[in-house]
């Protein structure tokens, strides 16, 4: 099924196509294996039927009108959102603080961006979004599209439930960039993903799911027509084929043990540090902050102890875990942050 299609491939012709490496001249050398995938579209390969085959599993497996897979990252898959829910002159409702690219997409539509503000909490970062504060929005503008970032990139989960039902009442598309909420469909331990009720949602494979830069995902619940005219036309097939092998991993048993296995080291990492406060919803987000310290003191001092952090700020530090997390790493962690 799928990609694994090419791994089997008995075509041994001499390729005069493109990828010009013809499958055999391999600059880097340690790649060896992965040139072996790169094909195009050809009469001896006919690798977009296999992303068909394989984009369909996907819907399926998690429960979508479609599934879209995408190797230029998240960013991709917004754009693509906004660009099939919206037309010139419409209004998209988005985060004044939220990433680049939903600004970007909203102009790329010839949409009319309007901005909400959400307040900075204890951690000194934006919590989730609110349906009731967002109302007065809907009530006073003709909006065609919400954007709402969830999980934020500390980990704060919004009710997309309600969101979605907001969104119903006025008419408008709900997209909801879960860029860092990959491993939501595969743990009732973790959060509720969006995929169950947003218009489109979009994942970062790559961020917390183990997946390779920059593949993600696109998931589809609507009817309207798809809008993509920002893909290229020659896509990485050894990408997409790590997607398939990413996501069938994720459902597979050996995967919910991995990423039940690193549910409970979070969990007994949590247990164990004392004279810290932590943040957020996501558990795989390690939000920290230490009275006496501000975030940048805290992020040097675990740097000076050979720990790098994701992003800080005046009043906490972010620590980004994920599939590839192991047990010994946390407890390196661990050991720093009693060290401070």
């Amino acid at each position: 099924m799928g990609f694994d299609k090419l791994r089997h491939n008995k075509y041994r012709n001499i390729l005069f196509t493109t990828p010009s490496h013809s499958q055999k001249f391999c600059i880097l050398n340690k790649f060896r294996h992965f040139y072996k995938y790169d094909v195009s579209e050809t009469d001896t390969h006919s690798p977009e039927i296999m992303l068909e085959e394989a984009e369909k599993y996907a819907s399926a497996m998690y429960g979508v009108r479609k599934t879209k897979f995408l190797t230029n990252g998240s960013t991709s898959g917004i754009i693509i959102s906004v660009m099939s829910a919206v037309q010139k002159g419409d209004n998209v409702l988005l985060s004044s603080n939220a990433h680049q690219c939903h600004l970007n997409a909203a102009k790329l539509a010839g949409a009319n961006p309007i901005f909400y503000d959400l307040p900075l909490n204890d951690f000194g970062v934006q919590s989730a979004v609110d349906a009731g504060m967002l109302e007065q929005y809907f009530q006073n503008n003709s909006v065609k599209a919400l954007i709402v970032t969830s999980p934020t990139y500390e980990g704060y989960v919004s009710d997309i439930k309600s969101l979605k039902e907001l969104c119903q009442k006025y008419g408008a598309y709900l997209i909801v960039d879960e860029a860092h909420g990959a491993l939501y469909p595969f743990s009732d331990e973790l959060p509720q993903s969006a995929v169950q009720y947003a218009d489109f949602t979009v994942q970062s494979l790559h961020k917390t799911a183990g997946g390779l830069n920059p593949t993600a995902l696109l998931h589809i619940n609507c009817n309207c027509e798809i809008v993509d005219i920002i893909s290229t036309t020659s896509p990485s097939y050894p990408l997409l084929m790590s997607i398939e092998r990413n996501i069938r991993y994720l459902a597979s048993s050996q995967g919910k043990k991995e990423l039940n296995k690193l549910i409970e080291n979070l969990k007994s990492f949590r247990r164990d540090i004392s004279g810290y406060t932590l943040g957020g919803d996501d558990i795989t987000k390690i939000l920290i902050k230490k009275d006496g310290l501000t975030g940048y003191e805290l992020s040097e001092k675990l740097f000076n102890l050979g720990i790098e952090d994701e992003r800080t700020n005046d009043i906490s530090t972010l620590l980004i875990t994920g599939i590839g997390t192991k047990k010994d790493k946390l407890e390196t962690l661990k050991l720093a942050l009693k060290r401070i």
